[in-house]
């Protein structure tokens, strides 16, 4: 007999496409799968069921924190692991199931491995990246969520990195363009009613910035970064993923001027971010055709940014950091620099 019982707890909506991938990827590891549909009109319920979840249905009020609870009282468990429909877990299965045996006293947070896509800078094609989040996701039964969009498990119990990894393919094209317009609209109307909220209008930012939308973007990365204050540091942990996404919509704004100025600010709290230099070589490459009598002068900069994300290393405890901008990205955009070094010493 287990010690403990472990179960998975998921909230879904129109998630035919990917909930068997999810909950087979899950079944060996945990005593039981939840799964509450908030309004499925496709065949989300009848596959989980199939695939040996409790289905159980839930209205929808607009409210994440509302329906992760709801499903949440639907599990009598010791240790509850909340998965979306649209992640599978990819490591640290048995890990989950040494659960069992693990005192329920703290949070346990799992690595997500997000895809998203980079178009390529000649507009021709575009590249899959990951990026990896830590998030709270394993928690003993009687922590609930609050916040109504991008919610967040309430409680004082410690938390602590679990060597578990799922894979998350929400933020792909085809995902964003059905999801997009409720996250956008239910951020925005957290954004009004707690304006001085850092973490809502960096999540608000960070949508508008998976929608392209760049000077929307900018605007609500800079009022975060003004409400969390130059002596935040490193602090909270997702302000790396922050300044990262700012320096990215400036750039793609036409403001790189203010892009460098920031990234002067904050090159003090970034050492070991081999994606802080991988970003601050490519806005120094931008100035440098935008300004081509300066690039004489940039080039050794852009190449000692690169060749320092690799002096660094990988380092995906950082919220937002992207796989490869400490090795084989760093090394591409150097050879892709000398080559044209070399070129332009033959011509």
């Amino acid at each position: 007999m287990h010690a403990h019982r472990t179960a998975l707890v998921m909230i879904t909506r129109n998630e035919a496409r990917c909930i068997a991938r999810s909950l087979r990827s899950m079944r060996p590891w945990v005593d039981e799968m939840i799964v509450l549909d908030t309004g499925s009109t496709d065949e989300t319920t009848r596959i989980a069921a199939d695939e040996g979840a409790r289905v159980a249905h839930f209205r929808w009020v607009d409210d994440f924190s509302a329906a992760r609870n709801a499903a949440l009282d639907l599990s009598h468990a010791d240790w509850n692991i909340v998965v979306d429909a649209d992640e599978h877990l990819v490591a640290g299965g048995e890990v989950l199931a040494s659960l069992r045996q693990t005192a329920p006293d703290f949070l346990g947070r799992l690595e997500q491995f997000n895809a998203f896509q980079i178009s390529h800078p000649a507009g021709s094609s575009t590249r899959t990246h990951t990026a990896s989040s830590w998030l709270p996701r394993i928690l003993p039964a009687t922590v609930r969520y609050t916040g109504t969009i991008h919610e967040q498990p309430l409680s004082e119990l410690p938390r602590h990195d679990l060597p578990v990894r799922v894979a998350h393919d929400g933020y792909l094209p085809d995902q964003l363009q059905t999801k997009g317009t409720r996250n956008l609209r239910l951020l925005d109307a957290a954004a009004q009613q707690h304006p001085q909220d850092a973490y809502i209008r960096y999540q608000l930012g960070k949508e508008l910035d998976l929608q392209d939308r760049f000077e929307a973007a900018a605007k609500e990365f800079s009022v975060a970064l003004k409400i969390l204050g130059p002596g935040a540091g490193r602090q909270p942990g997702w302000r790396h993923d922050l300044v990262l996404r700012q320096l990215h919509a400036l750039k793609a704004s036409e403001r790189v001027s203010e892009a460098l100025s920031l990234a002067e600010q904050e090159m003090g709290n970034w050492s070991d971010s081999p994606d802080f230099y991988f970003v601050l070589g490519d806005l120094m490459l931008e100035l440098a055709i935008r300004n081509p009598a300066n690039a004489p002068s940039l080039l050794p900069m852009i190449r000692n940014a690169w060749e320092q994300c690799l002096r660094i290393g990988e380092n995906p405890t950082l919220e937002g950091s992207v796989h490869g901008r400490g090795s084989h990205l760093a090394e591409h955009n150097l050879a892709l620099l000398r080559a044209t070094e070399q070129a332009t010493r033959d011509a």
